[in-house]
């Protein structure tokens, strides 16, 4: 399909290319060109070079183009748990309420509430997403039929999933579906044995992949692990050689200089996840110190029952807000900066290249945003409004790979958002009955 939007300010997320007026023209499931147009006058669809040919139109009308957001944390299923176990602390959040009800989850359970998260996504412009749950297969139906891009993450620990299924799912979810990709990891820690670890570490160097896990989250967290095994979380893990080929950890609140270290070595990935991390009381991540020593950052939600909302927009003003508290200083975490960490530091994360910035050649994966709603004027700043004022209520269109699936409110997953409720419903009854 041959798409052309215009009259568009557009924002590349390219190094030192400043926000211009202009067009960008789709051709299937990639960006053909950017044309620029300083002067605002409409640019000929014959001058292009496509002799007027296209199925779709779109005349932004001066909003903004730019790149999705990339959530690179999250487990989409959890919806279900969405305000059920509220305002507990993390361990007991964890062993009392979520373990246990996960533990009657099946695939129709997965499938009904991966559907609902993809609906907040894309009305939070949310382009792809780092997924990490059991039954990643399901998950990945999921995207699939939605048109989602997503990039799995394994969960391994000791009661779920195994070594021999990790590397069935990296070599399956590699090849299989342009939408979906794959990456090696483990839920956490303490929730795997040093066994497991290693038996990860030698999966990982074998086909040179990075690992990524939940890490230092807690102080109990951290603690804990120096008890049994006298090293901090990152050193623990670097030591067993999890990290040979880099990767990256969720949360990263509690790191130390020598860890800190490890991450810049290794080029590792540093993905906070603020709402969550403020809901269960967990902490504040250094990001100043992250982005100080250069280390790649990105942003995720978590998922629904910690969080409890999908936002991209809520996190990105936490990661700037919390920050500049944490520093003491209003200068340390700049709105462009937190604009980065949710595009291009995602990308890089996720390990999709082809979708970090707009760029001819790369991937269709962009975003309209409604510039004429009252949170979006004046327009003196547009990063800083987005990341300082914005709102899912200004993404008025999200596109993947080429296909518009959600544009003014309405979606093009496959399903109306009105059955996946229901479906949602009948599969919470049953799951609670």
């Amino acid at each position: 399909m041959r798409i052309r939007f215009y009259h568009a300010r557009i924002m590349t997320m390219e190094e030192n290319v400043p926000l211009f007026w202009g067009e960008i023209h789709i051709c299937g499931d990639r960006i053909e060109r950017i044309l620029r147009d300083d002067k605002n006058a409409e640019i000929s669809a014959a001058g292009a070079g496509s002799n007027g040919r296209w199925d779709l139109e779109i005349d932004c009308r001066g909003n903004l183009l730019m790149p999705g957001f990339k959530n690179a944390h999250t487990h989409s299923p959890m919806t279900f748990l969405r305000s059920y176990a509220d305002d507990l602390p993390l361990q007991e959040w964890l062993s009392q309420k979520v373990f246990p009800i996960e533990a009657k989850l099946d695939e129709e359970c997965i499938y009904a509430f991966g559907r609902l998260a993809i609906l907040e996504y894309l009305s939070s412009g949310i382009t792809s997403i780092f997924d990490m749950y059991i039954m990643p297969d399901v998950m990945a139906k999921v995207c699939m039929d939605s048109g989602m891009r997503c990039v799995l993450v394994s969960g391994l620990n000791d009661f779920t999933s195994s070594l021999r299924k990790q590397e069935e799912e990296f070599l399956k979810w590699n090849q299989e579906s342009p939408l979906i990709s794959y990456r090696m990891g483990c839920h956490a820690q303490y929730t795997t044995s040093e066994e497991l670890l290693k038996g990860l570490a030698k999966l990982a160097s074998k086909y040179q992949a990075p690992v990524y896990l939940h890490l230092s989250e807690t102080q109990k967290e951290v603690e804990d692990c120096l008890g049994k095994t006298g090293k901090t979380p990152v050193k623990y893990l670097d030591d067993l050689g999890l990290f040979q080929y880099g990767g990256g950890g969720y949360h990263c609140i509690y790191l130390t200089e020598e860890e800190f270290d490890i991450f810049e070595r290794r080029g590792m990935s540093a993905v906070t996840n603020p709402s969550s991390n403020l809901k269960l009381a967990s902490g504040i991540a250094p990001m100043a110190e992250f982005l100080k020593r250069k280390i790649n950052t990105a942003i995720g939600t978590d998922g629904a029952a910690s969080n409890n909302c999908l936002d991209m927009f809520r996190e990105m003003f936490l990661v700037t807000g919390l920050s500049k508290i944490r520093e003491r200083d209003a200068a340390c975490m700049d709105a462009g900066e937190v604009l980065k960490m949710a595009t291009i530091g995602g990308a890089k994360a996720m390990g999709l290249p082809d979708a970090d910035i707009l760029a001819s050649g790369k991937l269709a994966d962009l975003i309209m945003i409604d510039l004429s709603q009252p949170n979006m004027q004046p327009i003196h700043n547009i990063p800083k409004n987005l990341v300082y004022s914005g709102s899912k209520a200004n993404v008025k269109m999200t596109m993947i790979g080429g296909r518009i699936l959600y544009m003014d409110g309405r979606y093009d997953i496959g399903r109306d958002p009105e059955e996946i409720y229901e479906i949602c419903a009948k599969q919470l009854a049953r799951l609670f009955q």
